[in-house]
């Protein structure tokens, strides 16, 4: 699978200027590339010396290939007969324009195979030229010249993110993913330190190859790069659904990736709304759980006949009327406990029923009292305060969760409180 982008375009032109007895030289351009624009080379090898009728001659291929008359120009450049090191250097680059014309890769990379037998390839674009040779070694499926080529390139200062991103499609195609991503990864390092935006082809292929090496870290750092490029309702239930399957990942820490769909609008499927309702029954979050359901129903994602959620809204619906009555009991005991753990359990209550500010106060008073798993508190203080509007000091929580499974989750958040402050800006 080719995934370079734009820095992977093809070759489009080789193009040769004639300027009475100053100079010929080659160009190429690499398409949609700034960095390989179309400019004149300066030649600083032998002498720049033509003889009339091989100028003559020259004239009228450039003017042939300008009318993109092939069969003319082939006739022209295939009668060339150089006899100084730079004729052979302005036949070659005559021969890779005319191979562009054709669309004939193979043609091209002997042309420019014959342009470094000369002296006259301008030191400043040689390691342009060696890249451009890998890019067409790859192209007709010489690997180990594309390799040859690109360290030739690197030899003489060329190392751009075209070039790393065509080390990493050269091992996909050899079937090599753990060799190739590596050098994806330095390619979007390379890409955000430029500051320009990461294609999202890279980013999906970097969360293939991530999820593949079971790096969730970086499963959930490259989605929420994504997300924060594509939130469509789909973008969301992707990303979501996908990390959700991420081996170990608590229960807790999936609920709240649940919240986060639901929250987005992005709860899709009966298999989003029976996950979520089994999730909230399992944590004792019965009220939670029936409204799920409800929502579903509503939706015209559940059925009132499929089974699971029939009997689980059954088997709720008085078990949420007697969490409900007994949240008065726990706030005493959690206002006199020593430690943070009821605290922590009530504000997960509060949250569960979307009583946000409730929780919000819990939260706070559980990370005071101590005792308890911060992350975990620390996530849940910036949904609440998140789904409560107070946007800034949402994140600031998150930003005080750290990593693992809790950063991840944070993170996900932290990317719909970015949008949701666009949004209300």
């Amino acid at each position: 699978m080719n995934y370079l982008g734009e820095a992977g375009a093809a070759m489009r032109k080789l193009t040769v200027i004639s300027s009475g007895l100053s100079m010929v030289a080659a160009t190429a351009m690499l398409a949609g590339t700034p960095a390989l624009a179309k400019k004149k080379l300066v030649v600083a090898g032998p002498p720049i010396t033509m003889s009339d009728a091989f100028r003559a001659n020259v004239q009228s291929a450039e003017a042939a290939l300008k009318a993109r008359d092939v069969v003319t120009a082939s006739t022209q450049i295939s009668g060339l007969m150089p006899s100084t090191d730079f004729e052979a250097y302005v036949a070659a680059g005559l021969r890779y324009q005319l191979a562009v014309q054709r669309r004939d890769v193979q043609a091209q990379r002997i042309a420019l195979t014959d342009l470094f037998k000369t002296t006259a390839v301008p030191k400043t674009d040689a390691p342009r030229l060696r890249y451009i040779a890998g890019y067409l070694s790859y192209t007709v499926g010489n690997y180990d010249d594309a390799l040859a080529q690109l360290d030739y390139a690197k030899t003489l200062g060329y190392d751009g993110v075209d070039a790393t991103m065509l080390r990493a499609d050269i091992a996909m195609r050899r079937k090599k993913p753990k060799e190739a991503r590596p050098y994806l990864q330095a390619a979007i390092v390379q890409k955000r330190a430029s500051g320009e935006p990461v294609p999202l082809p890279w980013i999906d292929r970097g969360i293939s190859m991530a999820y593949q090496d079971s790096d969730w870290a970086e499963v959930s750092q490259l989605y929420r790069e994504r997300l924060a490029r594509a939130s469509s309702k789909e973008d969301w239930r992707s990303a979501l659904t996908n990390y959700l399957t991420v081996g170990g990942l608590e229960s807790q820490a999936q609920l709240d990736l649940y919240r986060l769909q639901a929250a987005n609008g992005a709860m899709a499927s009966e298999r989003d709304y029976q996950n979520y309702a089994q999730l909230a029954e399992k944590a004792g979050y019965y009220a939670e759980a029936k409204a799920i359901i409800e929502s579903g129903r509503k939706a015209g994602k559940l059925s009132s006949t499929q089974a699971v959620t029939s009997n689980l809204l059954k088997s709720v619906t008085p078990k949420a009327t007697k969490e409900i009555a007994g949240l008065p009991a726990l706030a005493k005991k959690a206002a006199a406990a020593s430690t943070g753990k009821e605290a922590l359990a009530l504000g997960d209550s509060y949250v569960s029923l979307g009583q946000y500010p409730q929780a919000v106060e819990q939260y706070r008073l559980a990370l005071s009292k101590g005792g308890v798993d911060a992350g975990r508190i620390n996530a849940r203080l910036g949904m609440a305060l998140a789904r409560s509007g107070d946007l800034a000091s949402a994140q600031m929580a998150l930003s005080q969760v750290g990593n693992g499974d809790w950063g991840n989750v944070a993170g996900f958040w932290s990317v719909w409180i970015d949008q949701q402050g666009k949004k209300a800006a």
